[in-house]
C-alpha cells in the first residue's frame, strides 16, 4: 500500500498529510506517515453522553489545503471512515484517499464508501468483493494483490527464517 503512494501518487499529490481515522490506529497511522515522508494527523472519538453512539471528532493536527490520507486497518460499514473523511473535508482538505488493509464491505459498506467525497481508495484482496460492490466503487477503488506476499511468508516459514523480519526489511 505504502509503496503503492509512493510510486504513483506522491508526486502529483498537494502538500499530503497522514491521517490515522482513530487514536487505536495511530502507532501504525504514525509508521505509515513516516514510510511515506508525510506528516501526521489524528482524530480523536469521544463518547457523548448516553448515548453509546454519540461520538464528538476532533482533528488533532493539520488538513487544510492538503491532500490527505486516511488509513485503517479494515473497513466494514464505513461508518468510521465517513466520518473520518466528513471531518477533514470540513477542516479544508483538499483531496481525500482512503488506504487499508481489508475490505470487508458488509451491509452497505460499498455504497457508503462510494457516496464519500474521496478521489481513491486503495485497498488488498485479503476479502474477496462481489461484483456488486466493486460496481459501486468503480473508478474510485484500486485493489493490490497480497500473493507475492504470502508467498515470501510461506517459503520462509518453509525454511525456518523469521517472517517478521520481512517487515522490518
Amino acid at each position: 500500500l505504502i509503496e503503492y503512494v509512493n510510486h504513483n501518487l506522491r508526486e502529483s499529490m498537494q502538500d499530503p498529510v497522514v491521517v490515522s481515522v482513530d487514536l487505536g490506529f495511530a502507532k501504525k497511522g504514525r509508521n505509515y506517515a513516516a514510510d511515506m515522508n508525510m506528516p501526521i494527523a489524528f482524530i480523536e472519538k469521544r463518547r457523548q453522553g448516553n448515548d453509546a453512539k454519540a461520538e464528538a471528532l476532533t482533528l488533532i493536527g493539520e488538513v487544510e489545503n492538503r491532500d490527505v490520507i486516511i488509513v485503517d486497518d479494515e473497513v466494514d460499514t464505513g461508518g468510521s471512515i465517513a466520518q473520518a473523511v466528513n471531518l477533514v473535508k470540513s477542516k479544508g482538505a483538499r483531496e481525500v484517499y482512503l488506504i487499508f488493509v481489508h475490505p470487508l464491505l458488509s451491509a452497505n459498506g460499498a455504497e457508503r464508501l462510494a457516496s464519500l467525497p474521496i478521489k481513491q481508495i486503495i485497498t488488498t484482496d485479503t476479502a474477496p468483493l462481489s461484483e456488486e460492490k466493486l460496481k459501486h466503487l468503480e473508478g474510485k477503488i484500486t485493489i493490490l494483490s497480497v500473493a507475492s506476499l504470502l508467498g515470501e511468508v510461506i517459503k520462509r516459514a518453509h525454511e525456518g527464517r523469521s517472517v517478521g523480519e520481512m517487515f522490518n526489511e
